[in-house]
């Protein structure tokens, strides 16, 4: 069986994907990362991050990779799926 979970983009494992489910920000926030191709119904994939509020590099469906704040990742809300078996 398979749980649809909602994380942050911060919180995710590297090498974890999910779709964009929505972002908690204002209308700057939102329209930056819409100009970066993230946006709701978007598959995104956690690339890498450093430990501790560091910057987190991820890649939206197959446009490439773009590197966040720890702070905008915090606001991208993501369903990721978790098998349980």
């Amino acid at each position: 069986m398979t749980t649809r979970i909602i994380t942050t983009l911060a919180t995710m494992r590297a090498g974890e994907s999910g779709i964009v489910c929505g972002i908690e920000g204002g209308f700057g926030l939102v329209n930056r990362l819409a100009a970066l191709g993230i946006r709701p119904g978007k598959k995104i994939t956690k690339i890498s991050s450093i430990f501790r509020r560091g910057p987190v590099t991820v890649q939206v469906d197959r446009m490439g990779q773009i590197a966040l704040g720890f702070g905008m990742a915090n606001r991208v809300l993501v369903e990721t799926a978790e098998d349980t078996h």
